[in-house]
C-alpha cells in the first residue's frame, strides 16, 4: 500500500529563492576545507552557519564539488538555497556565475570544501578540488583537522597543508572532535602557535548531538534528518563557546571572480512546462540546473512519484533526478497510478531525462540489498541491482553519439557518477552517450528508447548550457 500523505520536498518551504541584481555588492567568503573526507568539515560548516545566523547575519551557503546532500543541510540552517561550485565540472565561469547570482544580498558566504583540501579529479591534477577553488578565487581557507588523539602533531599537519602549495592561503585552523577544554588549551593551541603559521581559531568538542547520521551515499538528507531548532541551537552553542568569530570574520575576503557575462542571460518565457520529480526518493538535483531551465523560459512543476497518482498536466519534459529509489522501492512499486501515467507519457512520445536514481525507476525492476525484486516503471528492459559498495565514483564527460535529447551528435557536458547499483540488461539496449573519465576506458551510458534518455551520469548544465536548449527544443 502506498502512503497517501505527501512527503516533504527536498527544498524546505522555509527557504527563499535567491535573487540576483548585478549592482548588488558581493559579500566576503570563507572556504572551510578538510584534511580528508570524514574530518568533520560538514559539522564545522553547519556550526559556523548556525552561529552566524544567530548573530543576525544573512548567510549564503555553497558546496565545492559534486554533492547533493550537504547543500540541503546548509539550506535548512540559513534559509537560503545552497549551491554547488566546481572548477572542473562547472568550470570557472559557471562557478563564478553561481556565486554572483546567489551570494548577492548576503552578509557572508560560507563555502564547504570537498574531500581533502588537495583532492580533485586525479592524482596528477587537482582540478575540481577545494584548493583549486581557493587559488582561483583567492579565498582564505579554514582548515578542519580531526584532533582526536592528537597533540603536537597538529602543528606538523597544519604546517604541511599551509606550505604544500604557496598559492593556497590556509589562513586558519579549527580543531574538531577535541576531547576537552584542556586538550585544546594545553596541547593543541600551544603546538599551533609554536610550530605553524596558521592561526588557531578554536575547536569543537566531540559531541554526537551536533552530528548528522550517515549511510551508503553519505549523510542522511536534510529532510530525512529533519533537524529541529534545538539541534541548530546546539550547533550554534558549540561554535560560539569555542570559536573566535571576530578573527574568523576578519579573515573573510570577497572572491576574485571570473567574467560571467555569458552565463546569466535570461530568456523570455517559452511556455515549456518541465515536471521535476521531487520527494524523498528523488532529491538529487543541482539547483543551478533548475535555474538554467527557468532562465531558458521553462516553468518548473514539482511532483512526487511517491505520493502523486498522475503526472502534472500539459508537460513538455519530465526530469527524473537521482536519489534513493532503492530505499523507497516498495512505495514506488505500489503506486500503480504514477507508473501508468509515466508509461502513458512515454508511449505518447514525451521527452524524459532520467539521471541515476531516475534511471533506476525507469527500469523493469529493482533488486535491493536483501535480494527482493520490486517492479518499477518498465520503460527500460533492464534490472538494477544494489550492491554493498559503490560501483562508480568519478568525474565524467558525457558525449552524445547521435542527435538526441541533449542536442546534436558530439554535444558534451560534464558531470559525475556516484552509485551503488549495477544494471543487468533484460533485452537489447541502445545508448546515446559515452562517458569519459580520467584513467578509465570509455563506456556507454544514456539509454535511449523513444523520447527517453536515461543514464547513471549526473550532468551539470552549467558546463554546457546548449543541453538546456536541446532539451526544451524536444
Amino acid at each position: 500500500m502506498v502512503d497517501s500523505s505527501p512527503p516533504p520536498r527536498c527544498i524546505s518551504g522555509r527557504t527563499t529563492q535567491n535573487t540576483f541584481d548585478a549592482m548588488t555588492p558581493l559579500p566576503p567568503a570563507i572556504l572551510v576545507a578538510g584534511t580528508h573526507s570524514g574530518s568533520g568539515k560538514t559539522t564545522v560548516t553547519r556550526a559556523l552557519m548556525a552561529a552566524l545566523v544567530r548573530r543576525g547575519k544573512i548567510v549564503q551557503g555553497f558546496k565545492a564539488g559534486p554533492d547533493f546532500i550537504d547543500p540541503g543541510h546548509h539550506t535548512a540552517i540559513t534559509g537560503r538555497i545552497s549551491r554547488n561550485v566546481d572548477t572542473w565540472m562547472m568550470g570557472p565561469e559557471a562557478s563564478s556565475a553561481s556565486y554572483r547570482r546567489n551570494a548577492a544580498g548576503a552578509d557572508i558566504a560560507v563555502i564547504e570544501g570537498v574531500m581533502g583540501l588537495f583532492d580533485g579529479r586525479g592524482t596528477d591534477e587537482d582540478a575540481g578540488s577545494t584548493a583549486d577553488l581557493a587559488r582561483l578565487w583567492n579565498l582564505p581557507v579554514i582548515l578542519v583537522v580531526d584532533a582526536k588523539g592528537m597533540a603536537r602533531s597538529i602543528a606538523a599537519m597544519a604546517h604541511g597543508y599551509a606550505t604544500y602549495d604557496a598559492r593556497v592561503n590556509v589562513a586558519g585552523i579549527v580543531a574538531n572532535r577535541v576531547g576537552g577544554v584542556r586538550h585544546y588549551q594545553d596541547y593543541l593551541r600551544p603546538a599551533l602557535r609554536q610550530g605553524s603559521s596558521v592561526e588557531p581559531l578554536g575547536y569543537l568538542l566531540r559531541d554526537p548531538r551536533i552530528e548528522v547520521p550517515s549511510r551508503h551515499l553519505g549523510l542522511l538528507t536534510a529532510e530525512e534528518f529533519a533537524a529541529t531548532s534545538e539541534h541548530h541551537d546546539a550547533l550554534a552553542d558549540a561554535a560560539e563557546a569555542s570559536i573566535d568569530f571576530d578573527r574568523l570574520l576578519a579573515l573573510a575576503q570577497v572572491p576574485t571572480l571570473n567574467d560571467v557575462k555569458a552565463s546569466l542571460r535570461i530568456s523570455e518565457p517559452t511556455g515549456r512546462r518541465v515536471a521535476v520529480a521531487r520527494d524523498r526518493a528523488f532529491c538529487f538535483y543541482y539547483e543551478d540546473n533548475l535555474d538554467a531551465l527557468r532562465d531558458a523560459g521553462a516553468e518548473i512543476i514539482p511532483f512526487s512519484p511517491l505520493a502523486d497518482r498522475e503526472l502534472p498536466a500539459g508537460i513538455d519534459l519530465l526530469y527524473l533526478g537521482g536519489g534513493y529509489p532503492e530505499i523507497h522501492a516498495e512505495a514506488l512499486s505500489g503506486n500503480a497510478g504514477i507508473r501508468e501515467s509515466i508509461r502513458r507519457y512515454h508511449r505518447d512520445g514525451g521527452a524524459i531525462y532520467a539521471e541515476c536514481g531516475g534511471m533506476m525507476a525507469c527500469a523493469r525492476s529493482l533488486r535491493d540489498l536483501h535480494g527482493h525484486d520490486y517492479p518499477m516503471w518498465d520503460l527500460i528492459p533492464a534490472r538494477t541491482v544494489m550492491q554493498s559498495r559503490f560501483a562508480a565514483l568519478a568525474y565524467v564527460t558525457a558525449r552524445t553519439t547521435g542527435d538526441g535529447l541533449l542536442g546534436p551528435a558530439g554535444t558534451e557536458a560534464r558531470g559525475h557518477e556516484f552509485h551503488y547499483s549495477t544494471k543487468e540488461p533484460l533485452g537489447p539496449l541502445q545508448y546515446a552517450t559515452e562517458l569519459r573519465s580520467a584513467g578509465r576506458e570509455v563506456k556507454p551510458d544514456g539509454i535511449t528508447i523513444g523520447g527517453l534518455l536515461a543514464g547513471y551520469a549526473h550532468l551539470h548544465f552549467g558546463s554546457n548550457l546548449a543541453v538546456v536548449r536541446g532539451m526544451l527544443a524536444k
